[in-house]
């Protein structure tokens, strides 16, 4: 008997634990050696300072929003500068459509009181053919027209004084439609010159007396027509808005200076364009520093331990 034990035992081969772990994943557990290796990955992220090239675009972003600042300044000086508000109706009056302006206003005396029944005549060139057109004042020395054209015209006040007719004539520019307005109105008043002033004034044709007597102001207002007020307090108010825009531009670029952030550079030249600038400066600048944003490199920086 014990020596059928024997031969079966060294029949049969021993049985070999299993771990559980292997149970459930169906893998056998490694009984060698375990070896760890290294590789020469370094784990990265990206750089938060900017990029040299983004640095050198914010400097010029800067110079931009400086030429957009001074254009500014220099529309909200109607009286100086480069660009003045009667020039800015005039470029706006090319395109308006013919019949856009309305013009309006009060003729008054050399005492400030308003003349009734004075002929306001109102002449402009179209460009094929010259239109004129006239009014009566009321009794409050008032005046109207409409469906003018927008753009430059001669303003002709005749009043009959005795036996003379004083003429005083001026050079006058309508306003063109603003914005979301479908007629630009002209609101000017006139304060005719004392008699004095109409006697002493030589005849047109040569005579040592003439009937009617002539003052004309167009030679002085070649460069700077009479406008209406409002028109060149909107010409201020533009000037104020590109300013404005230059110093949010400014705020933007020095941000984005601080943080390293392209989206931000992007967003300051993207509202540098709006600057425009004299001759469309800031703008076409600010065109060229947008794209530019796009071509920045991003760079990576190990993760430290």
């Amino acid at each position: 008997m014990a020596e059928l034990e024997e031969a079966a035992s060294e029949i049969e081969p021993p049985i070999e634990s299993v771990d559980y772990i292997d149970e459930l994943t169906g893998l056998p557990q490694p009984k060698g050696t375990l070896m760890f290796s290294s590789s020469n990955t370094v784990l990265t992220k990206l750089d938060p300072r900017m990029h040299s090239m983004g640095q050198a675009i914010a400097i010029s972003l800067l110079f931009i929003c400086l030429l957009g600042f001074l254009n500014g300044l220099d529309y909200a000086s109607p009286e100086s500068g480069l660009v003045r508000p009667d020039e800015f109706v005039y470029r706006l009056s090319h395109t308006a459509p013919d019949e856009t302006a309305t013009f309006r206003g009060v003729v008054f005396d050399h005492e400030n009181q308003p003349i009734e029944n004075a002929t306001v005549r109102v002449s402009w060139d179209d460009g094929t053919l010259w239109n004129m057109t006239a009014t009566q004042t009321g009794k409050d020395g008032s005046f109207s027209f409409e469906r003018l054209d927008p753009g430059l015209a001669s303003v002709d006040i005749l009043v009959e004084r005795g036996d003379y007719i004083d003429l005083f004539t001026n050079r006058v520019l309508f306003s063109p439609p603003a914005l979301i307005e479908p007629i630009g109105f002209t609101t000017i008043d006139f304060t005719l010159p004392p008699t004095e002033e109409f006697a002493a004034q030589p005849c047109e044709n040569g005579d040592e007396e003439c009937k009617v007597r002539h003052i004309d102001l167009t030679s002085l207002q070649m460069e700077h027509p009479l406008m209406d007020s409002g028109a060149s307090s909107i010409y201020v108010a533009v000037g104020f808005g590109f300013m404005g825009l230059a110093l949010i531009a400014t705020g933007f670029t020095l941000w984005a200076m601080k943080t390293g952030s392209i989206a931000i550079l992007r967003t300051a030249a993207a509202i540098s364009f709006f600057g425009i600038g004299h001759y469309y400066t800031a703008c076409c600048f600010g065109m060229v520093a947008f794209l530019l944003t796009f071509a920045v490199p991003k760079e990576y920086i190990p993760v430290e331990q």
